[in-house]
This record gives structure tokens, C-alpha cells and sequence, in this order.
């Protein structure tokens, strides 16, 4: 756990940046300087962007990092890469082709609700394909075990690029219309930075004398477009879905609360970048013992620090809240639900990697396409029923199901379980932890309350895991902090 913990804290860090930026732009930025509409508009135009990526991307991300390490000393090497580098353009192509052909049909079928949405479609298409190619090369660099510059240029750069943007707004060096052109010039000069990176790392040499198991990689790519669908489906389909059937401010108001849930998947996502390659390693070797303690450290220290942001925001939120327009409050529930399939995120540790890098994969994509119709048809049901609320509850009952069922599917195929006495300890203080501060009630200004709170939080939690050592990754840190 050395190297993931090493560059795990590293991408945290940054990642926390990034966050940090974000939360700039959603709470006070973007609810300033743009009206609920056109940040409505914007969230639509990403969601749509990211349902669209995994298909663009052809499912090479995933692809080059599963079977890379069974390349990289091989003389199928550079041939291998060539493939992962022109693959995605299979599903670009056509769907270009669909955009400009199509260009009004899909206008007039984005906008039925919405009528602003109506002219942005080649701006989805543009983001999505930057957003395609980035995870290509995020992917080429991580293999090389080297994931921090990639969550640098995905966490940080976007975002404050945005800022500088709505910055622009306010002192009208800009139009919002300017704003969404620079927008997508954004996510397509990321992209280039990142390629450049990648190159760095290792130049392609351009080989079209495939491997022999090229049809093998061909057809894990096309069922990884699935894998990484249904991902998407189940995390952004509610904005889109939003859009078809109740006013676009809505999306605008489960933007901001979406954004303080996601605040408790950054460590999983910083942890994902190195722990994926390494459990394709340990798969590759068949170290079923390895797989074992990386599944279980993993899921300890993530949930340690998921269940702590999840605790810190729920026992604030209403303090958090203060700080908006009234409007957005009705999120509330959103952050408690959306928060709370987070927190079971972290407990799954390096679920995804150790199903999506083994020979089970098929089977999986087969249930996450189950339960991301399920979602949508949830979505269909509820959004017009509950409104914002509704797409709340989908996600949460169809995110449940998905988790559980991956829980499931890891015992019966390599007869091992997240779950330890440790993490049991760990949610029965957390627990206490949440009740007690909740009722806490503090009569200063908002952000001194979230202030002191989160410290008299922050303090009793750290204490509790240094005093009893649950989590040797989590003990070890403390020491050295302590000892400093």
C-alpha cells in the first residue's frame, strides 16, 4: 500500500484543490454571476457531454489499463498502444456524422421542456469528445504509474479556468454566450496538455501489426462502452432528465447540492488512479492473498474519510444553506441521499478495479445496463411526480441496488468482503458522532458555526483513530503528523 497511499494523499490533495475551486464556482460564482437558467443551461451541456464520453471513448481508458501491463515488455508494445490511440475514432466519426446531420432533430428533442438548450448540441458533442480523449490519455499516463499531473489537469485546471471565466462575466469582459464558447475551448485545450504529458512519458511509435488477441481487446473495449455507460447513466442522467420534464433552474438547484455529495467521493476518486493498475497487476499474477488486503485496506481508508465528509456536511448543511438563495435549499435531501450512496461507494474499496479488470466483466456490464434502465425508468417515473426530489430518489434506490449487487458478485467469484471489525468500529462512531453535533445548534454567523463544528468534528474523530490504531494506512499518517 506504500505507492497507493504515497500518491493517493498526493491526489487527494490536489484533488481537494480542485475541490476547492469548485466549491468557489457552484456556491458563490456560478449562483452570482450567472442567472438559475443559464447555470441550468451549463449543467445540462455537461451531463450531456459526460453520458456521451464513455462512447466516444470507445471504452479504451479502461482497455489500455487492463491489458497494458501484459503488453508493456512485450514487442506488441507500441502496436497495442497504436490501437488504443485510433480506436475511439470508430464512435467518433459516426456520431459527428449523427451531430451535423441531425443537428436540429436533436435541438428540438433536448429542448421540449427548456427552449434555451436548443441550439448547444455540437457544444455536448465537442465536450464529450475532449473528454473522451483526456481519459485516454489519463489512462496512457497512469499505466506509467504516474497519476498526479492527469488529476492535476481533471480536478484543477477546468475549474480555474472557469473561475477565470465568471470572473470574466461579472466585469463584462464577457458574454455568457462567450463564456459557453470558451468553455469548450477549455475542456479541448485540456485535453491537448494532457496528451502532451502522455507523449512525454512515452511516444507513441505508430504499429498497426496488431496483437494476436486483438479481437479479445476489440471486443472488451466495445463492452466496456457499457461499463462506462452505465456509470454515467446512474451519476448524470438525472440532470439531463430534469431538463425533458420540469424548468432548467431545477438543474441549476441539484447542480449545487450533487456538488457537496461528490465532495465525499473525492478520496475514492483520488485512491481509483493508482489502486486500478495496481489491482490489475495483482489479478494479472493471481495473488489472491494481495487481492484480499487491498481490498480491505482500501475500503477502510476510504470509508474513514468518506464517512467524515459525510458527517461534517450533514451535521453543517443547514449553516451551508444559509450561505444560498432560499431556492437552492430544496437540495437538502438531495446531498442526504446522494451523500449517503457515496459513503457505500467507499465501502465497496477497489470493488469496480478488481470486476472490471477480471474475467467476471461481462457479466457485470449486463447487470450495471440492468440497473442503469432501471434508473432511467425510475427517473421517468419520479421527476415528474416528486420534481427535484424524485430525481434524488431514483439515484439513491438504483445506486443501492447496483453497489449491493458488486458486493455480492466479489464474494461469490473471490470469496472476499469489504467489510471488517475495523470498519464496524468506524461507522459506530461515526454514527455517534453525526447525532450528537447534529443537534448542536451554534448561534454565530454560518461559516463560524461550520468552522467550529467541523473542528470539535475533526478533533474527536482523529483522536478516536490514533488512540485505537483501527486503520494501520490512516495510524501511520497520524504518527508522522503528531510526531512533527
Amino acid at each position: 500500500m506504500g505507492i497507493v497511499l504515497k500518491q493517493s494523499l498526493n491526489n487527494t490533495i490536489i484533488t481537494y484543490i480542485g475541490f476547492g475551486f469548485g466549491a468557489v464556482n457552484t456556491i458563490f460564482l456560478y449562483t452570482q454571476f450567472l442567472t438559475a437558467e443559464y447555470y441550468g443551461l451549463v449543467g445540462v451541456i455537461s451531463s450531456a457531454s459526460a453520458l456521451l464520453m464513455p462512447l466516444l471513448a470507445f471504452g479504451v481508458p479502461n482497455t489500455l489499463v487492463k491489458y497494458f501491463s501484459s503488453f508493456k515488455d512485450s514487442e506488441y508494445g507500441d502496436s497495442f498502444l497504436t490501437m488504443m490511440l485510433f480506436l475511439p475514432l470508430l464512435a467518433m466519426l459516426p456520431v459527428a456524422g449523427i451531430a451535423y446531420f441531425a443537428n436540429t432533430l436533436i435541438g428540438e428533442f433536448i429542448s421540449r421542456e427548456n427552449a434555451i438548450v436548443k441550439d448547444y448540441v455540437w457544444y455536448i458533442f465537442l465536450i464529450g469528445m475532449a473528454l473522451a480523449y483526456f481519459e485516454v490519455f489519463y489512462a496512457w499516463s497512469r499505466v506509467q504509474m504516474k497519476s498526479v499531473f492527469g488529476n492535476f489537469m481533471k480536478e484543477v485546471f477546468v475549474r480555474i479556468g472557469i473561475a477565470i471565466l465568471l470572473l470574466g462575466i461579472y466585469f463584462e469582459w464577457i458574454t455568457v454566450a462567450t463564456f459557453l464558447k470558451s468553455l469548450v475551448l477549455l475542456y479541448i485545450l485540456r485535453t491537448i496538455i494532457m496528451q502532451l504529458y502522455a507523449f512525454k512519458l512515452r511516444f507513441p511509435k505508430i504499429r498497426f501489426n496488431f496483437p494476436k488477441n486483438s479481437k479479445t481487446i476489440l471486443e472488451y473495449s466495445a463492452l466496456i462502452i457499457l461499463g462506462g455507460s452505465v456509470a454515467v447513466v446512474l451519476f448524470e442522467m438525472d440532470r439531463v432528465m430534469i431538463n425533458q420534464f420540469i424548468k432548467i433552474e431545477n438543474v441549476a438547484y441539484y447542480s449545487v447540492a450533487i456538488f457537496m455529495a461528490t465532495a465525499i467521493a473525492v478520496p475514492s476518486r483520488a485512491m481509483h488512479q493508482i489502486t486500478y493498475p495496481l489491482t490489475a497487476e495483482i489479478l494479472n499474477r493471481k495473488d489472491s492473498e494481495g487481492l484480499k488486503q487491498l481490498y480491505h485496506k482500501s475500503a477502510l481508508t476510504l470509508f474513514i474519510i468518506a464517512g467524515l465528509l459525510f458527517v461534517l456536511i450533514m451535521t453543517n448543511i443547514n449553516d451551508l444553506y444559509q450561505l444560498l438563495d432560499p431556492a437552492y435549499s430544496q437540495g437538502v435531501i438531495v446531498v442526504f441521499l446522494i451523500g449517503l450512496t457515496k459513503v457505500y461507494d467507499a465501502v465497496l474499496g477497489n470493488n469496480n478495479a478488481i470486476l472490471y479488470n477480471s474475467d467476471y466483466y461481462k457479466a457485470l456490464l449486463m447487470i450495471g445496463v440492468f440497473v442503469a434502465i432501471s434508473a432511467v425508468l425510475l427517473n421517468l417515473w419520479l421527476i415528474p411526480t416528486y420534481g427535484l426530489k424524485g430525481a434524488a430518489y431514483a439515484s439513491f434506490m438504483a445506486l443501492l441496488l447496483y453497489n449491493s449487487i458488486k458486493i455480492i458478485f466479489v464474494k461469490m467469484r473471490f470469496g472476499i468482503v469489504p467489510f471488517t471489525t475495523e470498519l464496524f468500529k468506524v461507522l459506530l462512531l461515526l454514527f455517534v458522532l453525526g447525532i450528537l453535533f447534529y443537534f448542536i445548534l451554534l448561534p454565530f454567523h454560518p461559516i463560524v458555526n461550520i468552522a467550529v463544528k467541523s473542528v470539535l468534528i475533526v478533533l474527536v474523530y482523529t483522536w478516536f483513530l490514533y488512540k485505537f490504531q483501527w486503520s494501520e494506512d490512516i495510524y501511520a499518517v497520524l504518527a508522522k503528523f503528531f510526531k512533527r
